[in-house]
């Protein structure tokens, strides 16, 4: 194992882009070290290593940006656990870790529609944030799941979320609504009923949210 390590922190250091890294330290993402690495690269060294749960668990383990981006590259979908990825998910600390560990593996294990159904009312903003940002990937790939998630539940809680403090948090609720509604005329005209309300609000930010899924929809004057 440690020589596999020592294999993936020397292709990482040749890899090493200095702009890009300080650049993320700048905008507030910080780690212990961040090679700065681009995704396509990440994905070109992912290749050189076998996938593996012991070794994709180590390699989350560690404060590296690379590191934690390769770990939901390696790990096998069909070997991860629920209780394994309610452990990761709460370790998660920034939209490109979520992202890339929903694209690469969340989405891809048989039980991904119990993540989103759990994540998504979870009292943590940050979880129900990821919960929301699982969800929307499902949509985009149309994957069969998204019929056994609780849907009314759902979407209702996202409302709800849209009126959020955390911008991140309104976002992904935002996300969800728009790429679920993508799937059909009918979930779009589902996703509208549900924010029929803010048609009168007096919050801006409800109005601006309507009128996001208004246009997303195509009902936008």
């Amino acid at each position: 194992m440690e020589s596999v390590l020592r294999e993936i922190r020397s292709d990482l250091r040749l890899s090493m882009n200095g702009v890009i890294a300080t650049s993320m330290r700048e905008k507030g993402l910080h780690y212990r070290m961040n090679f700065g690495v681009d995704i396509p690269k990440i994905k070109e060294i992912a290749k050189r290593y076998e996938s593996g749960s012991t070794l994709a668990e180590v390699l989350w383990k560690e404060d590296v940006r690379e590191m934690k981006i390769l770990a939901t590259m390696l790990y096998p979908s069909a070997s991860l656990t629920k209780e394994s990825a309610d452990r990761w998910v709460m370790a998660i600390s920034n939209q490109e870790i979520r992202e890339q560990a929903c694209r690469n593996l969340f989405q891809e294990v048989a039980f991904a529609d119990e993540l989103v159904n759990d994540w998504t009312k979870n009292e943590d903003e940050k979880i129900r944030t990821t919960g929301y940002w699982l969800f929307a990937r499902l949509c985009i790939i149309r994957s069969v799941v998204v019929t056994r998630i609780e849907i009314n539940q759902l979407l209702g809680d996202a409302v709800n979320d849209l009126k959020s403090e955390s911008l991140l948090l309104c976002q992904s609720a935002l996300n969800a609504l728009k790429f679920y509604g993508r799937i059909s005329q009918d979930k779009a005209e589902n996703v509208l009923k549900k924010v029929a309300s803010f048609e009168n609000s007096g919050n801006l930010q409800e109005k601006e949210m309507l009128d996001q899924l208004l246009f997303e929809f195509g009902y936008a004057d």
